[in-house]
């Protein structure tokens, strides 16, 4: 098979491997470890009401993606405390730009959202 097509084996390995991210914030690196999740690994969400504001569907999304990015963290943390360098206790601490900085990377949106920046 194609070096650039996945295998199912491989895809389902990625839910067991302790991943590595990086991200640069005010000229220093910060290291972190995070895992896929399995569908049943995901954060149980409430419904979004229909008819909410824009305002309580952007605290919904944040909340949502925060719970997510924590579950993705603990589960690396599990399998491997000796890397562990970011926990749900110190997220709240950190500031803003570096969570979002490091919400991005891990959820590979990054590419994604400077595609979008440039081409428009």
């Amino acid at each position: 098979m194609s070096e650039d097509v996945w295998t199912i084996e491989e895809l389902v390995a990625l839910t067991e491997e302790v991943q590595k991210g990086e991200v640069e914030y005010r000229d220093k690196k910060f290291i972190f470890q995070y895992c896929e999740l399995t569908e049943s690994e995901e954060p149980k969400v409430s419904v979004l009401d229909e008819d909410a504001s824009a305002e309580e569907k952007n605290t919904f999304y944040t909340k949502v993606g925060t719970e997510r990015i924590l579950a993705m963290v603990k589960k690396a943390n599990d399998k491997n405390p000796k890397g562990a360098t970011l926990t749900a206790e110190l997220w709240s601490n950190l500031p803003a730009t570096l969570r979002y900085t490091i919400s991005t990377e891990i959820l590979s949106l990054k590419d994604e959202l400077a595609e979008n920046f440039t081409s428009g």
